[in-house]
Order: C-alpha cells, then structure tokens, then sequence
C-alpha cells in the first residue's frame, strides 16, 4: 500500500516539472523558459491541492476510501516540499549572484 503511494507521489513531483511543450533551443527569442516553468508548477501545486481537499470532504460524507485521501494527501506534501526545494535553490543562486564582484 505504500508503495502505491509513493509511487503516485513521484508521479506526481515528475508531472510538476515536465514541460508542457516541446523543448526549444536556448536563446530562441521566445518568451517563457524557467518562468513559464514556475508558473505551471505553482498551476499544477494547486490543482493536486484542489483534487486533495475533494477527496477529503468526500471522505467526510462518506463518498470516498481512506486509500484516496491518504494518496491525494500525500501526493500534495510531496509537490509542496519539491516547490519549496526549487524555491530554496532559485534563492540560494540569487544570493550567490548577488555576491559576485562586477
């Protein structure tokens, strides 16, 4: 059963970070890149989070298992501790680069 779990958790973190598109060559003139990136993680964060609080209050009306609250929980901290990873190394390369001698 836990492993279930983690598996649909790494699903999870895996879909956060795939890019939508097809991957474009570096310094295509195009708008997007590592923003476009953040912003359908942040989009993807709040639907896991959406599905998650359903399934909870299905649960509490009785329309749902234990098993789907507990994946649909899980699967969210799992999405919430990777953006808080990629949030910690974005500010840790900011505070690098604001270190640099010019």
């Amino acid at each position: 059963m836990s492993s279930s779990i983690a598996a649909n958790a790494y699903a999870t973190a895996a879909r956060l970070f795939q890019p939508n598109q097809t991957p474009r060559a570096a310094g295509g003139g195009q708008g997007g890149g590592f923003g476009e990136l953040l912003n359908s993680a942040v989009n993807q964060l709040g639907q896991t989070t959406r599905t998650a609080d359903q399934r909870s209050q299905a649960m509490a009306t009785g329309r749902a298992d234990l098993i789907d609250v507990v994946t649909a929980v899980a699967e969210t901290e799992v999405a919430v501790e990777t953006l808080v990873s990629v949030r910690d190394k974005v500010v840790q390369a900011y505070e690098e680069i604001m270190r640099m001698q010019i």
